[in-house]
């Protein structure tokens, strides 16, 4: 494999895991459309969006899980719903992701940008002020939170993501959970989802070793340096930095589709 190329995705591991770290996503949203565009427009062979999404898959799997380690001391970790949605997102992202073997290429993209719509829509909707409230205080829908998860997990786990990129706006705006609560555990619930997801990746012969390992390997040099970051930086910035990211990405995924 080309040096250059080995560089190339490296660099767009650093910056998917910083992102994931800093505002509680997988890194998935932004890794998708790099690896998919960037090794094209800079003249190497492209990955398929079957090979993207397993790639993504197991990037998604360390680099959550390395979020939530620098995240363990805090008080933002909501055990409930980490179990809640943690499972249900598991049981759709495994059904997602062994099924979108079945899918064409042009169907994973459709998802993809179905998915991304859907989540710069709900990031958008007024959200009623709660990060106020102790967070030993949060309460919410148990079944709402099972239903919602479980019907993220099965698109994400198509497009080989965690689902995070979902997960965060339901959390804030249907569920009402305080924004640093949200980010922590969304990286929670985004690495169970990602079990399923690589586990049905790997079964379908849809992830290629190398570059999975060279995508591991800078997600866990950046994702705690994100998370850092993140628990320092002004929650407010954070929701528009990630509502920019989901609507660029939409933006292309779907110039894409239509073009």
């Amino acid at each position: 494999m080309d040096i250059t190329f080995i560089l190339i995705l490296f660099v767009i591991g650093l910056i998917g895991s910083l992102l994931s770290g800093m505002l509680g996503v997988g890194g998935a949203i932004i890794n998708y459309p790099l690896l998919l565009y960037v090794p094209v427009l800079l003249g190497f062979t492209g990955f398929n969006a079957y090979q993207v999404s397993g790639i993504v898959a197991v990037q998604v799997f360390f680099s959550t899980l390395s979020g939530v380690f620098a995240y363990r001391k805090g008080n933002y970790l909501n055990k409930r719903l980490i179990l809640t949605m943690g499972i249900a997102v598991l049981v759709g992202s495994f059904i997602g992701s062994f099924g979108s073997r079945l899918l064409a290429e042009e169907d994973i993209n459709l998802v993809y940008g179905i998915l991304a719509i859907i989540a710069s829509i709900m990031m958008f909707v007024p959200k009623k002020g709660k990060d106020d409230i102790e967070l030993s205080d949060v309460t919410f829908s148990t079944g709402l939170a099972a239903g919602l998860s479980f019907l993220v997990g099965i698109g994400a786990g198509i497009v080989g993501a965690g689902g995070a990129f979902l997960l965060v706006p339901i959390m804030l705006v249907v569920l009402k959970i305080p924004t640093r609560m949200t980010i922590a555990t969304s990286l929670a619930v985004t690495f169970i989802s990602s079990i399923g997801a690589v586990a049905g990746k790997l079964s379908t012969d849809q992830v290629p070793l190398i570059p999975s390992i060279i995508i591991v390997v800078a997600s866990l040099i950046a994702s705690p340096i994100g998370a850092a970051l993140g628990k320092r930086m002004n929650v407010k910035l954070l929701q528009v930095i990630l509502a920019v990211l989901i609507i660029a990405t939409t933006i292309k995924i779907w110039m894409d589709i239509l073009s």
